[in-house]
Parts: structure tokens; C-alpha cells; sequence
């Protein structure tokens, strides 16, 4: 994080990422200073409720964000910056996003937990746009003219006031990703049994991780009906992410059941003291690993892999193969996850795997609606079965199958591409 005082004395000349979040009210004129370099501008966790209208002159600038500020419209000097491809305005009080607040080379759009009702149809203008955030707001639909975006990868529009998913949605040939729980459109889903422990039989060690949606800790378990026990705890926020509900999340993990490549789960946690919502989960070994980084900000929508990581063939068909398993059961299920990247996959070097992150998982709304819901995460298992083909050096005919089937999976063409079903027998061959 920089300061206010070096920017004031000169001492950032040259950068070309900034970030400053000291309380500011105004944008600081001595940002201007920095035009001929400046690429990042990070402005979150201020109290700003204005840009100026010359922002255009930082001529360089790739990204913005305004998170956690007080805006309440989008402004609509960002769409005069040439060169901006990514804008982040989480957590203000958005409520109009004007057309001319659309830069026109608009790749990744985030006003995720705003006041936002409507969009323009001028968003559908925005021709390379890859990755939609809109989660936590009140819209009632969204602007026929996104048809049009045929570059876009990922939606997230969980947590609005949609009844319906539109038609042209489930027919956009790039889409992989895609979260909507948490709308009007979602039926209420009955959760299965799953078995209640009180947060007195936990006792709570070190913390293992943390994510948007939850707190996970280690902890042991001392049941009067079983052996102790060391397991692990999420305990949920209660804040929309940019997925969605933590609420959601939790459903769709009780709701997905038992399977060799899921965490298993032992239980909901009842009477936590702040009432908090949890699971206790099995406790994974420290031999797993993330399989790859999020995306960056110039990768957009793809992982971000170990450079020397290098897969044998055998391995590629074991991750492969529990994947498709993974994912061909929870459609069983009646759920997408959402959110199929190698991030969430928990790896061991012999290609055991994990596949975890329900942040993005959504209920199927309807039967004759989930088949098209299924096959757009068919995209997202291609792109990942195309990541680890590209760092497996090994040749031959299982190769070239492998490489058919992944091409059949990531077709523009959404119907014809196989059902994960039908790709996990295909990997057993």
C-alpha cells in the first residue's frame, strides 16, 4: 500500500501500479502526475463518491478499482479511458451504471454487492468482455443485447431478484462459469439429513485458510458416540461474495452427498455462540495442493499454473477422470459447481484429487433446464482437461483422443457437447 505523502513529494514517479486506501473523499490531482506510467489504479477503501471528469488522462490505465467506497453511480468518465479493460466497484451503493461508464475495451466488469437494478443495453456493446460479476444486487433481468458478447466466460448474478434465466444465456458459446443461486428463478430445495453437532463437542485449533465466504480451522471433535477425532471446520460469513451466498454454498456441499473426489462432511455445527452456520469436514492431508493459481489480472479467466509443472499421462487421466466423475455426480445431483478451475482442485503428485469451493454451486431451477446447465460446465471441464494436456510431453494415440475429446468439450456449439457423464466413460477407456 502506498501513501498520500509520497505521492504528494514525488516519490512514486514511474510506478505503474497504485494503490492507496487512507480514508480519501477526493481524488488526489497528483495522481495525473503518474499518466505516462500508470497501468493499476487501486482507490478501494476510501469514501470516495466522485472521478474527476479528465480521468482519461492517465492514458495508460489498464485497471480500476472503487471497491468499498461511496459511490452510487457508476462514473461516467471511465468510459473515456481508452485503454481500461477492468473495473472493480464492489461494496458501494451503486444504483445506475450509466452506457457511457462502459469503457470500450471492457474485458472484466465487478459491481458485485451494490443497489443496481437495471444495466444498460449498451453493455452488450462491450464486445470483449470475458468476465460479468454482478452477484448481491436487486436486478430483474439483464440486457437482451449481451447476446452479442460472445467472449464472455464467466457470470456471476447470484443473489438478485431474476425469475427466469433468459434464454440467449444458456446459448453463449464461451460461456463456462456461470453462478446464479440465491434468485427468485431458484426453487426451494429440500436439504437432506445431515448430522446436527453441537459446537461444544469442538475444540477449535489453528486456522487452516481463509476465503470470501468462510473461516476454515482445524480442530478435534470429541463425540460421547465415537472415537476423538481431528477434523475440519468452516465456519460461513454471512456477507454476499462474489460468487454469491455462503448460505448456498453450504447447501449445495450437504446436498452434494458423498464421492471419492469431494471433502466428505461429518456434520452441520449447531449452537455456535455468535450463531454462526458451519460444516465439519474431513481433514485432508498436508500432501495436497493446490493444482493451479486463481487468474491473474492480465489472465482474466484462465489459471495461473507452476511454470516447470509437467504431468505424465497416467496423471492427466487420474485428475481427468475423478473430475469428470466429481462433476457428472453433482449434476446427478441437481447442482452445477460453477466454479470448475484447477484452483479448486486439491492434487496429490500421483493425480489423486479433490475437487472443493462451493461458492459458485447453484441448484438446478428446473429438469429440462439442467441439461443446457450442464453442458456450459462441459466447457469449463474442457478448458481445465486443455490445461493439463498442454503440460503433458508424453505422445501417441491416448494423446490424440484425449486432445478430440477435449476439443468436442469446449465446441462453440453448446448441444453438442458431451454430457460429463459421458465424458467420464469416455476417460475409462
Amino acid at each position: 500500500m502506498h501513501s498520500l505523502e509520497d505521492l504528494r513529494a514525488g516519490k512514486l514517479a514511474g510506478i505503474k501500479r497504485l494503490d492507496l486506501s487512507c480514508g480519501l473523499t477526493k481524488f488526489p490531482r497528483e495522481i495525473f502526475e503518474l499518466a505516462d506510467s500508470l497501468e493499476v489504479l487501486n482507490l478501494s477503501g476510501n469514501a470516495l463518491q466522485h472521478l474527476p471528469d479528465d480521468l482519461h488522462r492517465l492514458k495508460r490505465l489498464r485497471v480500476l478499482f472503487g471497491s468499498d467506497n461511496r459511490f452510487t453511480e457508476l462514473p461516467e468518465c471511465i468510459g473515456q479511458c481508452d485503454e481500461l479493460q477492468i473495473v472493480g466497484f464492489k461494496a458501494n451503493q451503486i444504483q445506475h451504471v450509466p452506457a457511457q461508464a462502459l469503457p470500450p475495451q471492457l474485458r472484466w466488469l465487478i459491481l458485485t454487492d451494490n443497489r443496481i437494478t437495471q444495466l444498460p443495453e449498451a453493455l452488450g456493446d462491450c464486445l470483449a468482455l470475458q468476465k460479468l460479476m454482478l452477484a448481491g444486487n436487486q436486478l430483474q433481468a439483464l440486457p437482451a443485447s449481451l447476446a452479442r458478447c460472445e467472449r464472455l466466460e464467466l457470470i456471476r448474478i447470484a443473489a438478485n431478484q431474476l425469475t427466469q434465466l433468459p434464454a440467449w444465456l444458456l446459448e453463449l458459446p464461451s460461456l463456462a462459469w456461470l453462478a446464479y443461486a440465491g434468485n427468485p428463478l431458484c426453487t426451494e430445495h429440500e436439504q437432506p439429513a445431515v448430522r446436527q453437532i453441537p459446537w461444544r463437542e469442538l475444540h477449535v485449533q489453528q486456522q487452516l485458510g481463509e476465503g470470501a465466504s468462510g473461516i476454515i480451522q482445524q480442530a478435534h471433535w470429541q463425540s460421547p458416540e465415537q472415537p476423538d477425532k481431528s477434523v475440519a471446520l468452516k465456519l460461513y460469513k454471512g456477507s454476499v461474495t462474489s460468487d454469491g451466498s455462503p448460505l448456498n454454498e453450504m447447501a449445495a456441499c450437504i446436498a452434494a452427498g458423498n464421492h471419492p473426489n469431494l471433502i466428505g462432511i461429518e456434520g452441520q455445527i449447531i449452537d455456535h455462540p455468535q450463531a454462526q452456520a458451519g460444516l465439519v469436514m474431513h481433514l485432508i492431508a498436508p500432501s495436497f495442493a493446490n493444482l493451479a493459481g486463481p487468474p491473474s489480472l492480465e489472465s482474466c479467466t484462465r489459471d495461473i499454473y507452476p511454470a516447470d509443472l509437467r504431468l505424465s499421462l497416467p496423471v492427466v487421466l487420474r485428475i481427468a477422470q475423478g473430475i469428470a466423475s466429481v462433476t457428472a455426480h453433482l449434476h446427478g445431483c441437481g447442482i452445477t459447481h460453477g466454479d470448475l478451475y484447477g484452483h479448486n482442485i486439491l492434487w496429490e503428485p500421483d493425480g489423486t484429487c479433490l475437487l472443493g469451493d462451493f461458492g459458485a454451486a447453484s441448484f438446478h431451477p428446473t429438469a429440462a433446464l439442467g441439461e443446457a446447465l450442464e453442458r456450459i460446465e462441459t466447457r469449463a471441464f474442457g478448458i481445465l482437461l486443455g490445461e493439463l494436456l498442454e503440460r503433458c510431453d508424453d505422445q501417441g494415440s491416448q494423446i490424440t483422443v484425449l486432445r478430440q475429446l477435449q476439443a468436442r468439450c469446449v465446441q462453440p456449439q453448446i448441444g453438442a457437447r458431451p454430457r460429463l457423464g459421458e465424458v467420464e466413460r469416455r476417460l475409462q477407456v
